[in-house]
C-alpha cells in the first residue's frame, strides 16, 4: 500500500512543492526584511516633527510665602515732570499669570524621553560658555569677598553695579557714574560685579577711588551662589544644561537683569546701571522703584524701569520679579526680561497687602525720557533755549535723585558747553580734570 502511494503522481507533486517552499523561504524572508528596512528609512527622511510646548516650569522649591507682614500698599503717582514721555509704540503691559508658559520659538528634536533646544546658530552655545565661564576663582570666593568687604567697611549704605563688557569698554561716563555715588554718599560701599574689572587691569582703573579712601570692590560673579534658593537657581541650571534658548538678545544683558534682582534679594541695598548719575543722597529712600513714563491723561505710570532699584533684603517684590524672570523668560525680545518685566509684575500686584513698596514719579530717576535725552547734551542755541535750559536744570536739581543717561541713545553724543549735562558733570564729579572734554 505504501509503495503504491509512494509512486503515485500526486504524491510526487506534493513532494516537489514542499521542497520548493523550503528552498525559497530564506530568500523570501530576506526580501521582506529589505522592504521593512526601506520603509523605515523613508519614514525617517520624510517625517516632520511639530514642536510642542517646552516643559519649562521650574522644579518645586521651598521659598518665602507670597504674603508677608506689613500693611502699606503701593503709593499712587502724585507728580510728574515735563518731557517724561512714553516710548514710541511700546508693547502693551502683559497681564500674564505666573504659571503660564510661553510657546517656544525654536525647533525641538526628540532625544529619548527628553527634548532640548537646537540653537539656530552655533554662536549661542559659545556665547553661553563665554558668559558663564568661572575663570580661576575658587568656589566660595564671591561670598567670602563680599561678606568680608561689608564687615570691614562698616558701610552706611550699600550700592551694587554690574559690568558685563570688556574693561576696554569702560569709559569716562561709567567712571563718572561711580564718582557720583561717592560724591553724594562718601561713606557708602560699592560692589561692582564684573569678570573684567576683577583683574589686575581692573584694580588699576579703580585704584584712584581706593586711594581717596572710598570703599569699593570689583568681584567675579558666582551665579550658583547668588541665585541659590530662588527661582533663578532652577532657571540658571536649565540654561547651563542647554534646556533654555538664550535668544538673540545679549545673554550678558539678560543675566544682568536677573543678577541685579538676586543681589538685592540676597543683600539688600541700591542697584544702579552704569549710565546713571547720582545727584543727591538717596539714603532716605526705601523699597522704591520709579516710573519711566506716565499717561498724560490719567497721570498714572505707563512704564517702570529697572535701571535704579532700592530694596531691603528678601523683599517679596524682588521675589516676584525673579519668579517672573524664570517663568516667562524670552531671550528674543529686548526689554522683556527687564523694564517690561517689572512693569507687568507691579501692575499685577498693585493693591495687594504686605508688599510694602512705593512707585516714584519719573522725576526721581528719569527726568528726561530716552526720546529726548539728547536735548540735555546741547548747549544754548539762543536766548529762549538758554532760558529753557536753566529752568530744566533747576527742576532736575530740585526734584531728581539721579538721572539716567540712556546710553543706547546718547553714547556717541558730545557734551556741549553750557548744556545741562555739562553742569551736572560739575555737580557730581570727584576727579574733574578735563573730564568734560572727554565725557
Amino acid at each position: 500500500m505504501f509503495q503504491m502511494i509512494k509512486h503515485h503522481p500526486y504524491f510526487h507533486h506534493i513532494k516537489s512543492s514542499v521542497f520548493g517552499f523550503m528552498f525559497l523561504l530564506p530568500t523570501s524572508l530576506f526580501a521582506l526584511s529589505l522592504l521593512l528596512l526601506l520603509a523605515c528609512n523613508g519614514f525617517s527622511v520624510f517625517y516632520i516633527y511639530l514642536p510642542g510646548y517646552l516643559k519649562s516650569s521650574p522644579e518645586p522649591i521651598k521659598l518665602l510665602p507670597e504674603n508677608l507682614s506689613g500693611d502699606k500698599t503701593v503709593a499712587k503717582l502724585v507728580s510728574s515732570v515735563m518731557y517724561a514721555v512714553k516710548e514710541e509704540n511700546p508693547p502693551g503691559v502683559l497681564k500674564t499669570h505666573l504659571s503660564l508658559v510661553k510657546k517656544p520659538n525654536f525647533s525641538m528634536v526628540p532625544i529619548g524621553k527628553a527634548s532640548v533646544f537646537k540653537p539656530k546658530q552655533a554662536r549661542l552655545s559659545r556665547q553661553i560658555l563665554r558668559t558663564l565661564s568661572s575663570g580661576t576663582k575658587p568656589k566660595g570666593f564671591f561670598s567670602s569677598k563680599v561678606k568680608t568687604f561689608f564687615r570691614n567697611s562698616k558701610c552706611k549704605s550699600r550700592f551694587f553695579m554690574t559690568w558685563i563688557s570688556p574693561i576696554e569698554s569702560l569709559s569716562d561716563r561709567e567712571l563718572l557714574a561711580i564718582e557720583s555715588v561717592f560724591k553724594s554718599h562718601p561713606k557708602a560701599c560699592l560692589v561692582i560685579v564684573s569678570n573684567s574689572l576683577d583683574s589686575k587691569k581692573g584694580s588699576v582703573v579703580l585704584k584712584p577711588f581706593s586711594d581717596m579712601g572710598f570703599k569699593l570692590i570689583a568681584v567675579h560673579p558666582d551665579f550658583d551662589y547668588i541665585f541659590k534658593s530662588t527661582y533663578a537657581e532652577t532657571w540658571f541650571n536649565r540654561l547651563k544644561k542647554g534646556n533654555i534658548n538664550p535668544g538673540e538678545v545679549s545673554l550678558g544683558q539678560n543675566l544682568s537683569n536677573l543678577l541685579r534682582l538676586a543681589l538685592l534679594y540676597k543683600y539688600g541695598g541700591v542697584y544702579l546701571d552704569t549710565d546713571v548719575l547720582v545727584l543727591k543722597s538717596i539714603n532716605r529712600l526705601r523699597n522704591v522703584i520709579s516710573a519711566q513714563s506716565i499717561n498724560p491723561e490719567t497721570k498714572n505710570w505707563s512704564r517702570l524701569n529697572n535701571a535704579v532699584l532700592i530694596f531691603d533684603q528678601n523683599h517679596p517684590l524682588l521675589f516676584k520679579f525673579i519668579q517672573e524672570f524664570a517663568l516667562t523668560f524670552d531671550g528674543n525680545r529686548w526689554g522683556h526680561n527687564g523694564p517690561y518685566l517689572v512693569s507687568r509684575v507691579v501692575e499685577r500686584v498693585t493693591g495687594r497687602p504686605g508688599l510694602n513698596f512705593t512707585v516714584l514719579p519719573p522725576s526721581a530717576f528719569y527726568p528726561v525720557d530716552w526720546t529726548r535725552i539728547r536735548s540735555l547734551f546741547q548747549g544754548p542755541q539762543n536766548e529762549t533755549h538758554s532760558n529753557w535750559l536753566k529752568l530744566k536744570l533747576g527742576q532736575i536739581r530740585r526734584q531728581s535723585y539721579a538721572i539716567h543717561l540712556w546710553n543706547r541713545q546718547s553714547k556717541q553724543v558730545k557734551v556741549q558747553e553750557g548744556s545741562i549735562i555739562h553742569h551736572i558733570i560739575s555737580d557730581c564729579c570727584i576727579f574733574c580734570n578735563s573730564l568734560k572734554s572727554k565725557f
